[in-house]
């Protein structure tokens, strides 16, 4: 039954009052409950939600239900029906009748069957374009809430210039400026400015996890501590501050000897002190377990329980486990203050008022499948796929190709495939890991539960091949022939000979290779796989040489996650496109550039290493790194990157000019006008994406040689001219000094704009007089206040 109506019912009062209220009702069992997640699993018998279960494990409430439409495979309609059964159980047949926070994955969109499947992380960044960004999120809040989630577990703000860590494709990339961009704008789109309009995000994984021992997963990171503020978590606070982050996940790493979800250094005093949050702390999965079994940093459960409760990690997912009877049996021996319980339960329940759970805790199940794919958002699936594609290489001007071409090839193991244009956190990778250990063979899974075996592209989005892209493309004239030559991993060359003899007579051969990515076993990137070699796997660089030398002019595309080393072989290749991890309308979008049709306007997010003893290679190092000195170069390579951040070439030429910045001296907080056009010289329409760079000329301690400090994609026709205009704000230069102050320092700022960090067209200066401006991380700006672009008059 349920208590009579107190304050905390009262929707007039504010969050933190009427969740302290509701504490103050609130059994030792009940608090508990609040604090851990229930795994959707736990109550459903064949797919079923069945009361039994449910009296069982929510007897007393519940923090989270855990990835209802990751888990189940549910359709929209169904998965929304099931949100609403736990909600009624909870509402109407626990004491106090709280509904619980259903969180779900939604790192590349909505990750549950039926949603839209965007680009990975990797290639959004690659866009530039943070307004797309915010769209996108804007989708995956409105499926999330028509289906009953409240929650997700994303966006991914790690920094990361390691590409042998098989998650790299789920982070914004190597840029602290950029990453914090795309992060700002998908917290906007999916929180809105009312939470309860909204989803709260989530954002991941604080603190340091993408720069960890020789890319492996959940290893140590060495990182110092003015690094770990400035670059790595930078993201965090700009998404804190300019979005209000609703929620933080821990990383696995540790730092220093201190696992981060056990470090109230990092969960308190850095995310709370320091940066301001305000809001949840959960763990990802299993952190609290793992203290005692896999980092040894704790005897017992109960134990691993306190370590992180006093660090302040306020919630166990996916499921309850040291939160649950350790907690309480430690509590009742004393060994646990109540004290940490209550504050873990109190921003939990705030949170839930704060989402409007306890005046809306339903959905209109029926309604739910209006809003999954739409014509609109297929288009917007499109336009981010088109943008992500960034042109690598086009020497000799093989690319575009026109479509009454006469023969062309198709060679690779990703041609004719739609599971390897999605990525680790898109849905069908989740379906094979989840029943890996009962699938048939690569492509036919035993579904869950025991259900009647089905094909696992069932659980895929609508989708086209690259190859079936192609053929729709071409015209009724062009022979297209096609060759996988060899799958992702076998090195076995049985297949080489009919891939060269496709190739032979073809005007031009597209090679499309890459990795797969997903969590199973035959995977070689994505959540716990990583490589020591971010190489082409298997027998790929074999297959790219033979049709190299064949001598057919040949394009690469590569379908990856990640930056991979590339085979001495592409030296010879004429073209060289990367698509990423595209989506399902990752195809057509490639097809679109292929062709002309749209012309390429990607810009790396992350820099390509030449080789894998470069790593990490990234364009932001010290006046002191990127180089050996004092013969610069390695004995065996160029130290640096085969493609730098930032560089990604077009169908048409740009020009830059008349670079001004205005004043010329200003104080540490002051703003500096910078102005340049920027022509398209050439003759197709195109997007420019404009960088504008900054570095401290002299600076102890030392600065990086380049910062990306604003970026705007600008659209040119033929001929046309635009006025690029940057507001920078002299607080943006602001480091951490020996003392760890944070301070704009007076001094000289190069200004460089260009197409690329190792593609600067206009240089300028301008200097900071006066005494130094001391600021803390709740007073830091972190972006450029204008960039905007007009039409030259």
């Amino acid at each position: 039954m349920a208590v009579t109506k107190a304050r905390y019912a009262d929707a007039e009062l504010d969050d933190h009052t009427r969740a302290a209220d509701l504490l103050a009702h609130m059994t030792l069992d009940e608090k508990i409950a609040q604090i851990s997640g229930v795994w959707v699993t736990d109550v459903l018998e064949n797919l079923q939600f069945t009361e039994a279960n449910a009296r069982r494990v929510l007897a007393h409430g519940a923090g989270q239900i855990t990835r209802i439409g990751a888990t189940t495979g549910l359709h929209p309609t169904e998965n929304a029906r099931l949100a609403n059964q736990i909600q009624h159980f909870l509402v109407e047949r626990t004491r106090l009748s709280i509904p619980a926070i259903i969180h779900e994955e939604s790192c590349a969109g909505y990750m549950a069957r039926g949603a839209t499947c965007f680009p990975q992380p990797i290639g959004l960044a690659c866009t530039w374009e943070p307004r797309l960004i915010e769209a996108m999120a804007g989708v995956i809040r409105q499926q999330v809430r028509a289906v009953g989630g409240n929650l997700v577990l994303a966006p991914v703000l790690d920094i990361t210039r390691d590409p042998r860590w098989g998650r790299t494709e789920e982070t914004f990339g190597e840029d602290a400026y950029l990453t914090a961009s795309m992060g700002v704008a998908y917290v906007r789109g999916l929180q809105t400015a009312d939470l309860r309009h909204g989803i709260a995000c989530t954002g991941k994984h604080f603190l340091g996890y993408g720069m960890s021992e020789g890319g492996m997963n959940w290893a140590p990171a060495h990182i110092n501590d003015r690094e770990l503020l400035e670059t790595y978590a930078f993201p965090f606070a700009a998404a804190i501050r300019e979005a209000g982050l609703a929620a933080i996940m821990n990383a696995y790493n540790e730092i220093d000897g201190i696992p981060v979800g056990a470090s109230r250094r990092l969960l308190t005093e850095i995310l709370r002190d320091q940066l301001g949050f305000t809001g949840t702390v959960i763990s990802d999965y299993f952190t609290v377990e793992i203290m005692e079994r896999y980092h040894r940093a704790a005897h017992t459960k109960s134990e691993a329980a306190r370590l992180c409760l006093e660090a302040g990690l306020d919630c166990e997912l996916p499921t309850k486990d040291c939160y649950d009877a350790p907690l309480r049996e430690a509590v009742e021996r004393g060994e646990i203050a109540l004290d940490l319980i209550d504050r873990a339960a109190l921003r939990m329940l705030t949170q839930k008022f704060a989402l409007g759970l306890f005046e809306h805790p339903f959905v209109d199940a029926e309604r739910a499948i209006e809003v999954f794919d739409t014509p609109d958002q297929r288009r917007l699936a499109r336009e981010l796929a088109q943008k992500s594609i960034v042109l690598l290489k086009n020497d000799t001007g093989l690319l575009p190709i026109a479509p009454t071409v006469k023969r062309i090839a198709i060679i690779g193991p990703h041609a004719d495939s739609i599971r390897l244009l999605q990525g680790d956190y898109h849905y069908p990778a989740h379906v094979e890991v989840m029943y890996e250990q009962r699938r048939l063979s690569e492509h036919v899974p035993m579904p869950p539960y025991g259900a009647t075996i089905s094909a696992l592209d069932e659980h895929y989005p609508p989708m086209f091949s690259i190859l079936t892209a192609v053929k729709a493309r071409v015209s009724a004239d062009t022979t297209v022939l096609h060759a996988v030559g060899c799958n992702v991993t076998d090195p076995t060359l049985d297949g080489i000979q009919a891939a060269v003899e496709a190739a032979k007579g073809a005007q031009v051969a597209l090679v499309v290779l890459g990795n797969k990515s997903g969590l199973t076993i035959d995977c070689t990137a994505g959540e716990a796989r990583d490589q020591a070699e971010p190489t082409l796997p298997g027998a790929q660089a074999a297959l790219l040489q033979a049709v190299v030398e064949m001598g057919t002019p040949v394009i690469l595309v590569l379908v990856s996650g990640k930056p991979v080393v590339l085979p001495p072989v592409v030296e010879q290749v004429a073209a060289i496109v990367c698509a990423w991890i595209p989506g399902e309308e990752g195809a057509p979008a490639l097809a679109d550039i292929l062709f002309g049709e749209v012309s390429p306007s990607g810009k790396l997010s992350m820099s390509f290493p030449r080789a894998a003893g470069q790593i990490p290679v990234f364009y932001a190092h010290k006046p002191s790194g990127g180089r050996s000195q004092w013969k610069g170069d390695y004995v065996d390579m160029s130290a640096k990157p085969l493609y730098a951040f930032g560089h990604g070439l077009s169908y048409t030429t740009f020009a830059y000019r008349d670079l001004t910045i205005s004043p010329a001296v200003v104080r540490g907080d002051e703003q500096v006008t910078i102005r340049c056009i920027v022509q398209n010289t050439g003759a197709r329409a195109a997007d420019e994406v404009v960088q504008l760079y900054v570095r401290d000329v002299v600076a102890f301690p030392t600065r990086p040689v380049e910062e990306l400090r604003g970026f705007l994609r600008v659209s040119l026709n033929p001929g046309e001219s635009k006025l690029v205009t940057f507001t920078l704000d002299a607080r943006q230069m602001a480091f951490y000094d020996e003392r760890m102050t944070l301070h704009v320092q007076p001094g000289q700022f190069e200004v460089m704009i260009g197409a690329a960090s190792d593609d600067v067209r206009c240089v300028g200066s301008f200097e900071v007089v006066g005494a130094p401006v001391v600021l803390d991380e709740r007073s830091r700006v972190f972006f450029s206040q204008v960039a905007s672009a007009a039409i030259e008059r």
